[in-house]
Parts: C-alpha cells; sequence; structure tokens
C-alpha cells in the first residue's frame, strides 16, 4: 500500500509515529475483567447495599485471608487509613512521630492534623526507604510512634525498625499505600507488609497495585483492641447509633468499590506478577546505560513495584523527561520536593541537618510507565528513546 513512497520517506514516516503509552492503562485492565466487574456492579444496584452491606463484608474477609491478618476495617481512602490509625494509638498532642520526608504528603499531613509532631529521618539510598540505622538519633522522650512507608513496592527494612520500637516502647504504622502483596522476610517467615507492625494501613486508589473506580482504603491489624477503636473512630465515634463514645470521623469504603476490589484482589497475584516481569524487562533493556541507575531489589522483600523509579544520574532528570515528553512517553517525579523543604512543613525540621540522601532523590528519581498491561514493544520503544535522548544532552 505503501509502496509509491520512497524508502527514506517510509522509515522517517515510520519513525514519527507515537506509541500509545500510558503511566497506568486501567482501561486496559478493566477490559479484561469487563464481565466480572460489570456483573458485581449490577449486584450491587439490585441490591441497593450501596453503603456497608454484604459487598464490604466479603471484600473485608477475602483481604483479610489474603493477608493473613486477624482484622481488616475497609475506610474511606488511604489518608484516612493513616488519620484512624494514628486516632487508635490515642496519643497526646505535641507526641513525636519519626518518619520519611520522601514520601506523599499523606503519610505527614495526617500527623499534623492530629496535633502530632513529624519527625523526619533520612531514607536509604538504595531502597529509598526510611533508614533504620539513623532512627535511634532521632529519639526522644517525646517519641512514640514510627511510620515507616514501603515505598514504591518494596518493603522498608522492618526488623530493626520493630526491634528499636519494642527497646523504646514505641508504635509502629507500616504505611502500605504502594506495597499491597509484597513480603517482607522475618524471623518467622515471609509476612505481607501491613501485617507485621502494630497496624498496617492500605490505600485503593485507582491507579494502585490493587486500585478501584474511586476512593478506597483500609486499616488492618492483629490486635483486637485497636481494631475496635479504629471502627469506632471510624464511624463518627459510634458503637450505637445516635450514641457517641468518641469524637470520630466519617470514614467507610462504599459497596459498590468493595465489589470491584474483590474481583481485582482475584487477580492480584497475576498483577503482581505481571508488573514484576516488566521490571524485568525494563532491566535488561536499562541495564548498561551507564547514567541509569536502575531499581534496587533488596533480597529482605520481593518488590511488588507499584513505581518503576530510576535515578538519572549527572543532573539530566529533568532535561531526559522533556525529551521523553516529547517523545510521548509519560513519565513522573515521585517527588519533585521533599516534605520536610516545603514552606507548611518546613518548622517542624527547623535547627537540624539537611537530609542529603532525600535531597538528592528529589533531584535524580524519574519514573517510567508501570502497569499490567505493559509489553515488550512498548518497553523497547520507552527505553530506545531514553538511550536517544541521553546521547544528546
Amino acid at each position: 500500500m505503501l509502496s509509491f513512497l520512497g524508502e527514506d520517506i517510509i522509515i522517517d514516516w515510520m519513525q514519527d509515529l507515537k506509541m500509545d503509552i500510558r503511566m497506568v492503562d486501567l482501561k486496559g485492565q478493566y477490559d479484561k475483567i469487563k464481565p466480572e466487574v460489570d456483573k458485581v456492579l449490577q449486584e450491587v444496584i439490585d441490591s441497593s447495599a450501596f453503603i456497608n452491606g454484604p459487598f464490604v463484608k466479603r471484600f473485608q474477609q477475602n483481604l483479610e485471608a489474603f493477608l493473613q491478618v486477624e482484622h481488616v476495617i475497609p475506610c474511606g481512602n488511604g489518608t484516612d487509613a493513616l488519620q484512624l490509625a494514628l486516632m487508635a494509638l490515642d496519643l497526646e498532642p505535641g507526641s513525636e512521630v519519626i518518619t520519611t520526608p520522601f514520601t506523599f504528603v499523606a503519610t505527614v499531613e495526617v500527623i499534623c492534623l492530629l496535633g502530632l509532631k513529624p519527625v523526619f529521618v533520612d531514607v536509604d539510598p538504595h531502597t529509598f526507604n526510611l533508614d533504620a540505622s539513623k532512627i535511634e538519633e532521632a529519639i526522644t522522650d517525646k517519641t512514640r510512634c514510627i511510620i515507616p512507608v514501603h515505598l514504591f513496592g518494596q518493603a522498608a527494612d522492618l526488623t530493626p525498625i520493630m526491634a528499636i520500637a519494642q527497646n523504646h516502647q514505641l508504635k509502629v504504622i507500616e504505611d502500605t499505600a504502594q506495597a499491597i502483596g509484597c513480603q517482607y522476610k522475618t524471623n518467622e517467615g515471609s509476612q505481607y507488609c501491613g501485617t507485621i507492625a502494630d497496624i498496617g494501613t492500605f490505600s485503593f486508589f485507582p491507579s494502585k497495585n490493587l486500585g478501584c473506580y474511586g476512593d478506597g482504603g483500609a486499616v488492618c491489624t492483629n490486635d483486637a483492641k485497636l481494631a475496635e477503636q479504629i471502627k469506632l473512630f471510624g464511624n463518627h465515634g459510634s458503637k450505637k447509633k445516635y450514641h457517641y463514645d468518641s469524637i470520630g470521623i466519617n470514614s467507610r469504603l462504599d459497596g459498590m468499590q468493595a465489589a470491584i476490589l474483590d474481583v481485582k484482589l482475584s487477580h492480584l497475584q497475576d498483577y503482581t506478577q505481571a508488573r514484576v516481569e516488566a521490571a524485568d524487562r525494563y532491566d535488561q533493556l536499562l541495564s548498561e546505560v551507564e547514567e541509569i541507575a536502575i531499581p534496587y531489589r533488596d533480597l529482605k522483600s520481593n518488590h511488588v513495584f507499584h513505581q518503576y523509579t530510576l535515578k538519572v544520574l549527572n543532573g539530566k532528570r529533568d532535561l531526559l523527561k522533556e525529551q521523553l515528553t516529547k517523545a510521548g512517553i509519560p513519565t513522573a517525579i515521585y517527588y519533585p520536593s521533599a516534605i520536610h523543604v516545603q514552606e507548611v512543613y518546613a518548622s517542624y525540621h527547623k535547627g537540624k541537618a539537611p537530609l542529603s540522601v532525600t535531597e538528592d532523590l528529589c533531584q535524580s528519581v524519574l519514573s517510567l510507565p508501570m502497569h499490567t498491561e505493559l509489553d515488550w514493544e512498548m518497553q523497547k520503544y520507552v527505553t530506545d528513546h531514553i538511550k536517544e535522548a541521553l546521547k544528546s544532552i
């Protein structure tokens, strides 16, 4: 059909074509499970059980079984999950909570909203997670809690964190928003992230490894008393309708989102495998690019690759991102500015030493498209453009 075109014109024309690469392909994922999702959504509508009800209960029980945890409490979103977890600990105003500055703002936001004080500890330069070796020096007589974040799908180093917490009688909340399905190796064997500390929190934002089609979240714990407190605070502080035992919030997972999540939970292992295989292909395609540091994989956990996040060396990150954007390739920077240097939170770190690893990462990290529908052709297109761009900048 194109035989009338000269060979050079055909080559130029093909080079101008842009492949449809998406940062997250929720539509492609939905198309594969459409009959299952459509069926359960119709069941929810037919039942009119939109708030709480059997669909939420079923998802809760199935998630408990998957995580092998005693109590899962579904809630409105991942931020609420963190807030409910902290509320359940009943910390005094002004209590200090140690956490990472290299995370989404929700982790720190809820600490401040509850009148607590975030204390920022730098991250490990390889995993980008809270550096356990630097926690102890940040502990004071006001420290009450540690919140490690399992960033980008890889576990924080929980064994030393839990040991430090036990030695200093501190509570630990795992922020597992980006790492559902990730397992960490403990002395008792592998356990799912979110189930090892006192409380674990999850986000089901659509782009997460287990994502709904709106907002959703959950809190989990093996402590029955904490579970009761979390349920109480998430239901306006009420155990009995119109009777209030505490000041709470309104945070619940609706029936439609629960039904969708229950369908997707049955596919989560396959989704994880697809992400790992995509990460393996990226590793292979980029392993010899000197100006790229591919994601580190800690042997203490599996990596479920919520994000595939590179380090771009020699100050070329922003120029590379710009070139990829011109080629129609989406990328993202998680996170361009650390929380402890942002104006609204900077006062909590005032007068303290710079967190140099975090600040370096903010200038060098770049996340590539990562989702369950990626294939070799798409990734070859992305990585070929990365290689070509780095030659020219």
